[in-house]
């Protein structure tokens, strides 16, 4: 007889704690999917880390101008969208730190042929850093595993950024300054952001640099944002851009991806 609680387990990634929940029409089913979750999680956190020997970014970042680097197709597709948030949000959306003077703009991101590894060629000295929009992502791979191996529900939180999928509905509570308003999750992603001048994540300065060095005018920033959207990634990335990006143009870019702030 199936068991009438869900797996859970809690462990340590992504520089945070990650809590995964799955269910699956046999119980013994379940563990094996949560460990291949976590190994995706750990995949994207090596991957896509800005310094780790044998990362993507790592080679990005110490490659030579003008020449071609071959990534993983995750890290090509996560660079993609980050150019098309870049373009979008008129370059609020920048995961290049300021301490090289490269942008975005100044990375070619070739095209994906099926018969060979996509390749990345920067044109400027860079430092890239996805850790504004990689954990979204680590959490959507963990979900498409839990999916893969015959999990119907779930969920995958990772340090309050979580996306819930299947039947499972979470309810959680957002905090506007002392009071808390609870928001049901079903079938999507939350992901917040909180701009604070004196206490950013450092592999978050590539976003928030724009308004220490002029780029957008604070007169427009908020300090708080909190998205919803179908995809983990997606509320991730676009946290920066409701923080960063004047009202109009926010409203923008979240009605194309059919996102909204909450």
């Amino acid at each position: 007889m199936r068991h009438p609680l869900p797996t859970k387990r809690l462990r340590i990634a992504l520089g945070t704690w990650v809590a995964i929940e799955a269910r699956a029409p046999r119980a013994e089913d379940e563990q094996p999917a949560i460990e291949a979750a976590y190994a995706a999680i750990g995949a994207v956190e090596a991957h896509m880390h800005p310094t780790r020997p044998g990362s993507d970014l790592s080679a990005l970042n110490s490659a030579p101008l003008h020449s071609p680097v071959e990534v993983r197709p995750d890290t090509w597709h996560l660079l993609k969208l980050a150019q098309r948030l870049f373009v979008l949000s008129e370059g609020a959306f920048d995961p290049c730190l300021p301490s090289q003077p490269g942008r975005l703009s100044d990375v070619e991101i070739g095209s994906e042929e099926e018969d060979e590894e996509p390749t990345v060629i920067c044109h400027a000295p860079v430092r890239l850093d996805l850790g504004g929009i990689a954990k979204g992502h680590a959490i959507d791979r963990a979900v498409a595993t839990l999916g893969a191996m015959g999990c119907q529900s779930g969920l995958v939180n990772a340090g309050g950024d979580l996306r819930v999928f299947g039947d499972r509905k979470e309810t959680v509570l957002l905090r506007r300054g002392t009071e808390f308003h609870p928001r049901e999750l079903e079938n999507a992603a939350l992901a917040v952001s909180d701009l604070d001048a004196t206490e950013r994540p450092e592999e978050h300065q590539g976003y928030y640099s724009c308004v220490d060095v002029g780029r957008v005018s604070p007169s427009f920033t908020q300090r708080y944002a909190a998205v919803v959207a179908q995809e983990a990634t997606i509320a991730d990335a676009l946290t920066k851009c409701v923080l960063l990006c004047p009202n109009d143009l926010t409203a923008r870019i979240l009605l194309e991806f059919e996102a909204h702030s909450v």
